[in-house]
């Protein structure tokens, strides 16, 4: 089970009634993950409507060196309105995650250098990043990216019929 429930603090992308919501733990240098973002943006415009979509941070940093600071750059983004624009530059971008990267990714979404640089000096948004991942192993989180529909884990295939398959499953439940 998803523990906590989604709330005010996730980044999400939906109306906040939807039927169905989705919950992403996921790390911007893990290749799955990338892989499976075609798959997220094609749920939440098949879904538009019925669908809560959120990200939560799960960096595997020792599998992934540049996962901390990414996952730190999208929430600097974040606090200025960003987040989603930076999360799918990261993505886009997964081979390039240096710092001089992601300021010049957190430039090209359109945020405040200054602040962003700011931010990541002082390491502002870590303990965000770190409440994400201690959810994600409450939640039983080992890898990523791992999927909760309607707060149960999904670990079926990551394909856009699979998941509406169960999101079906789930609804038909609920009902």
């Amino acid at each position: 089970m998803l523990n906590p429930p989604v709330s005010k603090r996730d980044h999400v992308i939906g109306p906040w009634n939807a039927e169905i919501v989705v919950v992403e733990y996921g790390d911007f240098e893990c290749p799955y993950c990338a892989a499976a973002e075609p798959v997220f943006r094609a749920l939440r415009e098949t879904l538009a409507g019925s669908l809560l979509f959120a990200f939560r941070h799960f960096p595997l940093a020792e599998a992934h060196p540049h996962a901390l600071h990414a996952a730190e750059a999208a929430e600097a983004a974040g606090a200025q309105g960003k987040f989603w624009e930076m999360h799918d530059c990261l993505f886009e971008h997964q081979d390039a995650l240096e710092d001089e990267d992601l300021i010049d990714y957190a430039a090209e979404v359109g945020c405040n250098l200054d602040q962003f640089v700011n931010d990541m000096a002082e390491n502002r948004y870590a303990a965000h990043v770190r409440e994400d991942f201690l959810s994600g192993v409450r939640s039983g989180v080992n890898g990523t990216p791992t999927i909760f529909i309607n707060g149960l884990r999904y670990d079926g295939p990551r394909d856009l019929d699979s998941m509406l398959a169960a999101i079906e499953q789930v609804a038909a439940v609920r009902a």
